[in-house]
């Protein structure tokens, strides 16, 4: 028995220390790996936390040095880093990666991106990365993170402040697109569908010529000049 109340206290928080250390190792060891069952359900990873090498620069054979590996992170550390891609096109797919924006940054996940137009958001549709608090371009509910941007609007429950991390799902079969931030639904809708034409016919790509007409194309991460960072992020052809 631990007769001394100072004692007592003291060992307790050297446990509940010992013990959130332990489980922050835990989970720092589970990233970018894949587990025997997504493994025998055909998940692939894009990023294994070692190195970029399913990732290039947009219209460019090789990757930016600003893009860097870091404490098993996948980050743009600064302007001037561009755009990446992976090395492969997907159709149908099941994309799921963790983010975490900068202070006042902005960032954005592409899919069905192709090299055909000047920019990697010339005919790809995105999902927008921001610091909803603080960014000047959150003024517009579909601009903020999660939302396919400017055409759908994330719920504000899915939102998490920057410098944490929140989890994107992004589901594409068939046309139908749907995605989740942090378990919570924040767009399901069908490319070229009715209601997609009024959405878009709403929103800056109206008259953007081969906007989400691609039936493959390749996963994209934007350089918007902000830190950010990735990881986790895991595919599976549909």
């Amino acid at each position: 028995m631990i007769k001394n109340k100072k004692t007592f206290t003291a060992r307790l928080l050297q446990t509940a220390i010992m013990l959130v250390t332990l489980s922050s190792a835990t989970a720092c060891a589970h990233d970018n790996t894949l587990s025997e069952a997504e493994k025998s359900q055909g998940w692939e990873l894009l990023f294994n936390g070692k190195d970029m090498s399913q990732w290039r620069n947009f219209k460019k054979p090789d990757i930016s040095d600003k893009w860097q590996v870091n404490n098993g992170e996948m980050q743009l550390t600064g302007k001037g880093g561009g755009d990446i891609l992976t090395k492969e096109t997907y159709e149908s797919f099941d994309l799921t990666l963790d983010w975490k924006i900068s202070i006042a940054g902005n960032s954005g996940i592409f899919i069905m991106a192709d090299e055909i137009g000047k920019k990697i958001y010339s005919h790809a549709v995105e999902v927008q990365i921001i610091d909803n608090e603080r960014h000047a371009d959150t003024k517009v509910a579909s601009h903020l993170s999660g939302s396919i941007y400017d055409i759908t609007a994330s719920p504000k429950a899915s939102h998490k402040p920057a410098g944490e991390w929140n989890s994107i799902r992004i589901l594409l079969k068939d046309k139908m697109l749907k995605v989740w931030q942090n378990n919570i639904v924040t767009a399901d809708v069908t490319i070229g569908s009715e209601q997609w034409n009024t959405l878009v016919g709403k929103s800056k790509f109206k008259d953007w010529q081969g906007f989400a007409l691609n039936d493959i194309g390749h996963i994209g991460l934007q350089d918007h000049r902000d830190p950010v960072a990735f990881k986790n992020i895991k595919i599976k052809k549909l």
